[in-house]
């Protein structure tokens, strides 16, 4: 006695597929030169990178403005994201704040000059840095009030908000146990930067005494010691600067990668198969009026991955 078994499979194209459509060898359908395949969901992008025009457009109001141009002409002319989030009245309170610390420290700079107080000297550095915050938070309030219609981090705010405060990109897309590591990695640099900037500087000085026979310098450190402790201490200060460059981009990457993953799906039903009793009508390669292709029982399977 002999068994036999036989298995056919058909495999259907997503969409409106049409008698004449079908046969060929692969890519048959596909449409020459640099236009986008016909059969593919995927579309061509052709609004990258920066446009002076759509800049102008969205704040003109003829168009809507990405993250990324908004905080742009908030830089460039501070408070224009305010208008174009429509909070008009935050644009004086952001000039005040700013003419308002630029001209203390113009003018307590000029007292220091000319008294040498160090009182005027503290109260320049403040306003500078009053001016600073004013501008800083002028960029920060306009992405936060940036409005969004997606229920899910959007990538170009997340990545905003971690290039000007780090942690807060993480925080916006709901990773709060992040903010901990990353801080923690700025402040290791900052202090090795601090210990190692503290021998550079000893190590400078002992070099110098030594060097000069009037110092009255006699240490057990000759100035060649010193000499190489001096740059072995510069050089790990300057390790400690790449280090918290590289700690704050990371920060900045790692907030717009997880922002972009914030819709994937990660469920336990990422990836199944099921089997079930069909109908399976043939697809045939041709047409004919006289032809009537029957239907036929079968077992349909279902692939979701």
């Amino acid at each position: 006695m002999v068994f036999y078994f036989g298995a056919e499979a058909q495999f259907q194209r997503s969409g409106n597929v049409t008698m004449g459509q079908m046969g060929g060898p692969p890519g048959a359908n596909m449409q020459r030169g640099t236009q986008v395949n016909p059969e593919s969901d995927v579309k061509a992008d052709t609004t990258a990178g920066f446009s002076m025009k759509a800049l102008i457009r969205g704040y003109v109001g003829r168009d809507t403005l990405k993250p990324g141009y908004m905080l742009l002409g908030t830089a460039i002319l501070p408070g224009a994201g305010q208008i174009y989030n429509k909070q008009w009245w935050k644009v004086p309170i952001i000039y005040g704040g700013i003419g308002a610390g630029i001209y203390t420290g113009v003018s307590n700079n000029l007292k220091y000059r000319e008294t040498g107080d160090q009182k005027y000297k503290l109260y320049r550095n403040l306003g500078y840095i009053g001016a600073g915050l004013t501008y800083w938070g002028s960029l920060l309030d306009a992405t936060i009030s940036y409005k969004t219609e997606v229920p899910v981090p959007v990538a170009a705010k997340s990545t905003i908000y971690s290039a000007l405060l780090p942690g807060l990109g993480q925080a916006y897309n709901g990773d709060y146990w992040k903010i901990p590591i990353w801080w923690s990695g700025f402040v290791a640099c900052g202090y090795f930067f601090h210990q190692n900037d503290i021998q550079y500087k000893r190590f400078k000085y002992i070099c110098k005494m030594d060097n000069d026979p009037d110092s009255g310098y006699i240490g057990k450190i000759t100035s060649g010691q010193a000499e190489w402790y001096r740059d072995t201490y510069r050089r790990f200060r300057d390790y400690s600067v790449v280090a918290f460059v590289l700690v704050y981009a990371l920060n900045i990457i790692d907030a717009n990668v997880f922002a972009h993953m914030a819709d994937f799906d990660v469920s336990d039903n990422l990836a199944t198969l099921q089997f079930e009793p069909a109908i399976i009508q043939p697809l045939t390669p041709y047409y004919s009026p006289t032809y009537a292709p029957m239907h036929s029982f079968g077992l349909q399977m279902t692939l979701n991955f």
